[in-house]
């Protein structure tokens, strides 16, 4: 059959981001081949189109990590699903496309409330939530957490999860007008990003102590929360946003210069803080089949609430879609719809 994708065959800029037509092989036994209705975009998107993300394929690839749609095909026999059930699921690369093949162990039934811009909006930035407030942050109750972006995505999701506990949620954004999401969400407190921060932060915190931080920063925003952790605090990264290309091209002095002087923490001065520092890659994930199932598993008994969708765009409009996902001003999820 035939589909359209959006291929990239030199990383660099997302004007490589080229619409194509190309054919697609029937699924194999153990994959269902899904028409797809709606993708999300994750800033993995945008790093892997610079060629600035680990993860990303050496030859031309097909970008995105996450979709919804309806199953069209299934390779051999399945127990779990037929054609027409609706679906959404991960995937390593290959998202921005009209169909796919993926295997029946990366998707999932789409709940019956659920529609597929809700089913494409939710995995990857939930279960970044998930991974980076359970397994490695070890989330108790009573704890205080910091969330840097937290009118994001992932900042969404995470209020949701550690509500589920008696936490004391601190929220970090851009920009005062996301201050009403976050109450929404369950904030407690929220601050903007500014050269007052590490203050600011004293002051919200008073007498209490700070557990847990959720940073996907990098910069000064990684070195002033690691410092502000009090004993036996944990600080999970799981990204630099400070890396985003801000031009329409890679600029290598630029990113050269941030690299330079990227934070750097001292293995002994950790010691003698008695603080943690976690970093993970939710695509490594994507690797551990058992393991990716049973977080995805304990994720939906949580039953959190629908993620929040900022922005939608049309398949048409997916490069439009991502120099806006780029720029970091939208709210939750922006999510690419195919008619």
């Amino acid at each position: 059959m035939q589909r359209d994708v959006y291929r990239i065959h030199k990383t660099g800029s997302i004007q490589n981001l080229k619409r194509e037509r190309e054919s697609l092989d029937p699924p194999k036994q153990g994959e269902v081949q899904v028409e797809v209705k709606a993708i999300g975009l994750n800033f993995a998107d945008v790093f892997s189109v610079y060629g600035l993300y680990s993860a990303t394929p050496k030859e031309s690839f097909i970008p995105g990590l996450e979709f919804a749609g309806k199953i069209a095909k299934i390779g051999g026999k399945s127990k779990i699903f037929k054609v027409g059930d609706p679906v959404f699921g991960v995937t390593r690369f290959g998202a921005y496309a009209t169909h796919l093949n993926i295997s029946t162990d990366t998707i999932f039934r789409l709940p019956k409330t659920w529609t597929m811009e809700d089913g494409a909006a939710f995995p990857v930035q939930a279960l970044t939530a998930y991974y980076a407030l359970h397994p490695l942050g070890n989330l108790k109750d009573g704890d205080t957490v910091l969330v840097h972006s937290a009118a994001g995505g992932v900042g969404i999701m995470a209020a949701h999860i550690a509500k589920k506990k008696k936490t004391t949620l601190i929220g970090l954004v851009g920009d005062p007008s996301k201050f009403e999401t976050l109450k929404k969400v369950g904030y407690d407190s929220f601050l903007v990003r500014s050269p007052s921060f590490f203050h600011d932060m004293k002051s919200i915190l008073g007498e209490k102590k700070l557990n847990l931080v959720l940073e996907c920063l990098g910069g000064c925003y990684f070195t002033d929360s690691y410092e502000l952790l009090s004993p036996t605090g944990r600080l999970v990264t799981y990204g630099s946003a400070n890396f985003t290309p801000s031009y329409s091209y890679r600029n290598w002095f630029s990113l050269a210069n941030k690299y330079l002087n990227r934070p750097k923490i001292d293995p002994l001065k950790m010691i003698s803080d008695n603080k943690s520092v976690l970093g993970f890659n939710l695509i490594w994930l994507w690797n551990e089949i058992p393991t990716l199932k049973n977080h995805f598993s304990d994720l939906m008994k949580l039953s959190l609430p629908k993620q929040t969708i900022g922005r939608e765009f049309l398949f048409d409009e997916l490069l439009d879609a991502l120099h806006t996902f780029q720029k970091g001003n939208t709210i939750g999820k922006v999510v690419v719809r195919i008619p």
